[in-house]
């Protein structure tokens, strides 16, 4: 499925409706460019899961735990930019997380699938930028990481660290979704459907305008 987000009202609107449908286990593969939003909408996810501590790029550790404030699933964030294979996120021991929480992984792709065949995959590109590659690297991207860690986001947030992912002004974005393994059966024809609604009741019919399924292209 494919669809635009206008604005960053709209996305989260989008992290909202996607939220209402997570639950323990679920993986989430995040594709983009630098400062295509992939920090900016694991923050909108973050506030409509409830849970704490401020979500930033990790560039200084590799993944954080975010408990939930509600007795629901916690997030853990993944930052795989520097990591140089599968078996280095291994090092992680995600597996030990992922069933009891929803995992978000940024630069993903090639790497993370192999924590679960049950995933959704989302790419987020700027509409400034449709004529890039979907999850390019950049040379300067990050600097050297701590060693591999999970931090526990109830031991607060560390001084230096920034966002510097999504350093953009232009809010517009095309949000395209891939639902992989039989747990996405059900959920992800709901997801499309409540992309679909949320079109038409937007005022300025916008969200989800390009929307379309595996299959076919559907103009709302």
């Amino acid at each position: 499925m494919r669809f635009q987000l206008m604005s960053l009202d709209q996305m989260r609107t989008f992290a909202e409706a996607l939220a209402g449908l997570l639950r323990a286990g679920d993986l989430l593969i995040l594709s983009g460019n630098l400062g295509a939003g992939k920090t900016t909408f694991t923050q909108s996810l973050g506030s409509a899961l409830a849970v704490a501590g401020r979500i930033t790029s990790p560039t200084f550790v590799i993944a954080r735990e975010h408990p939930s404030l509600r007795d629901g699933p916690a997030l853990v964030h993944v930052d795989a930019y520097r990591l140089s294979d599968a078996e280095e996120l291994g090092d992680l021991d995600l597996d030990s997380e992922l069933e009891e929480s929803i995992t978000v992984v940024e630069w993903g792709a090639g790497l993370a699938e192999r924590l679960s065949s049950d995933y959704l995959g989302l790419t987020i590109t700027p509409m400034f930028d449709t004529d890039g590659e979907p999850g390019t690297r950049s040379d300067d991207a990050h600097t050297d990481a701590d060693p591999l860690e999970v931090i526990d986001e109830t031991r607060g947030v560390l001084e230096d660290d920034v966002d510097n992912d999504d350093d953009v002004e232009d809010e517009r974005r095309i949000i395209e979704l891939s639902a992989h393994g039989s747990t996405w059966d059900e959920r992800f024809p709901r997801l499309c459907e409540t992309i679909r609604t949320l079109a038409t009741a937007d005022e300025d019919g916008e969200l989800g305008d390009d929307a379309h399924n595996h299959d076919e292209e559907d103009r709302l």
